[in-house]
């Protein structure tokens, strides 16, 4: 039995997640922890079952004797988590997105240096996985590409963490691009950002939970590869993967197709 607890056990992926791990049969869920609802019964933020309260400190996790962590909150916090988990040997499975390069490389260290482990994915969906697997595998073939990722109203970050990783890995499957032939930007902003020379687009709708497309282009034909997660469900048989798999991998490891082994 996997103890695990969550961070931001009251927002919606984090209450998500805390509903997932009760159900599963190999886990159990020992802690949860939110400052900003230090105090509530879990039950309260639809999560029966479990007679927990959220706790406002990670301190919560250690006294509950929490193996793995999993980590839905805000950049700011989850650094703080981060350190506080590998300082405390609690391993690490995190999907708030927002950690650049530098601090990967920082967290990488930590770990390295630590006895716990960590994961840190832009997105758990198995077929967003997928998408980028199938994405890098195309790159080569086509002369063109571009990548709109779309997600809900509340999205902090753009672009998100999952297109900033899909345009990394198109470029570093091909370096062959055609050149933009924009000439004249009539409004600022219309041809998107620019990821490692991939361009990205970044829509923010209410209704939208998270999707992207990745357009490419050739001569006489185009392919469109798409993924929808209509719902957070989506995302929880990558995190309880993550959460099995984390105390096998040493270190840091950055993305779920390691782990799945794509």
């Amino acid at each position: 039995m996997i103890r695990v607890g969550v961070f931001g056990a009251g927002g919606r992926m984090g209450s998500t997640v805390c509903r997932a791990v009760h159900a599963t049969a190999d886990m159990e869920l020992v802690a949860a922890v939110d400052p900003h609802h230090a105090g509530i019964d879990l039950h309260q933020l639809g999560v029966p079952g479990t007679h927990l309260q959220v706790g406002a400190k990670p301190d919560a996790l250690r006294a509950a004797g929490a193996e793995v962590a999993v980590d839905f909150t805000v950049i700011e916090a989850a650094r703080d988590n981060l350190q506080w988990c590998a300082e405390h040997g609690v391993h690490a499975v995190v999907g708030t997105t927002g950690f650049g390069d530098a601090e990967c490389e920082e967290l990488a260290d930590l770990f390295a240096r630590s006895k716990a482990n960590a994961v840190i994915a832009p997105n758990f969906a198995i077929g967003a996985v997928l998408m980028m697997r199938f994405a890098e595998l195309a790159a080569p073939y086509f002369d063109s590409v571009e990548v709109v990722e779309l997600h809900h109203d509340q999205k902090a970050d753009a672009p998100s963490g999952t297109a900033v990783l899909t345009a990394q890995r198109i470029a570093g499957a091909s370096k062959e691009w055609a050149e933009d032939p924009t000439r004249t930007v009539v409004a600022e902003g219309a041809r998107g950002a620019v990821v490692d020379g991939i361009p990205v687009h970044s829509v923010r709708l209410r209704g939208l939970v998270a999707h992207q497309e990745v357009l490419f282009g050739t001569s006489g034909q185009s392919l469109s590869i798409r993924h929808d997660s209509f719902d957070r469900e989506s995302f929880m048989p990558g995190v309880l993967h993550a959460i099995r798999r984390v105390r096998e991998v040493p270190g840091l490891t950055i993305g779920l197709d390691t782990l799945l082994g794509i």
